[in-house]
């Protein structure tokens, strides 16, 4: 149990997966779904910075690159206050599977990284729901640059961690900004309970582990999902 988060008291279970960007997890993320579904579960799916309180605010802020480290933070932080309150929690509650695609350690990698004190985020993000399962989907750099660069046109300016200062070349920016997340995630990853994934490995062995895992995990609550319905429109939040 990880100290910082609230222990998840409803009937509903939670999700999580993480990596850096061109790990595959969104990719795995959604076959798990599809799968629980076709299993007669009651799914929804969640993601990192989707929540239409602060989107228009966040998208005008990163266009003008007026973001500090803290304020960046913190409105990722309100994003995410919010898609617990309003999404995440009332489905937990319906006794739902929420999978959510990134979830607070994002922050714990990617605000450390930008100078932000690691106590500090964690008190932060204090009220999020503990997860039933988080996934960390490990891949080599090399390797998930490799994927990101090859299927984009442009990378965008925090993103690659431009803000730092890292590099003034936009590729090289990312490198060194994706490698200290790396190194984020790894030196957490016992501390959180992760459940380790080889990304480099192919996508059916992938899946065929995540799966593994849950059935280990689900499997003496599976009537407790079974039972569940979602609300309207919650398969997409």
């Amino acid at each position: 149990m990880v100290p910082y988060l609230v222990p998840n008291r409803y009937r509903g279970k939670l999700i999580v997966v993480e990596g850096i960007d061109g790990s595959g997890k969104s990719t795995q993320l959604a076959l798990l779904s599809q799968w629980l579904r076709s299993q007669g579960l009651a799914v929804a799916f969640s993601e990192w910075n989707s929540s239409p309180l602060v989107k228009q605010t966040t998208r005008r802020g990163k266009r003008k690159e007026m973001f500090t480290p803290a304020t960046f933070s913190l409105i990722h932080a309100t994003d995410f206050a919010d898609r617990m309150e309003g999404y995440i929690v009332p489905l937990l509650k319906a006794g739902a599977i929420v999978c959510a695609d990134r979830y607070a350690y994002t922050a714990y990698a990617r605000d450390v990284v930008r100078g932000v004190s690691p106590r500090w985020i964690r008190n932060l993000y204090r009220f999020a729901i503990q997860p039933t399962m988080a996934f960390y989907f490990r891949v080599p750099l090399d390797v998930a640059l490799g994927r990101i660069l090859g299927g984009r046109e442009a990378i965008k300016y925090y993103e690659a961690g431009m803000d730092l200062g890292l590099s003034r070349n936009v590729e090289e920016s990312f490198r060194l900004f994706q490698g200290r997340i790396l190194k984020e995630y790894d030196s957490m990853a016992q501390e959180m309970g992760f459940h380790i994934i080889d990304a480099g490995g192919s996508i059916e062995e992938q899946q065929k582990e995540m799966r593994r895992i849950v059935m280990e995990v689900l499997g003496p609550n599976l009537d407790q999902v079974l039972r569940a319905t979602l609300p309207p429109g919650a398969s997409h939040g």
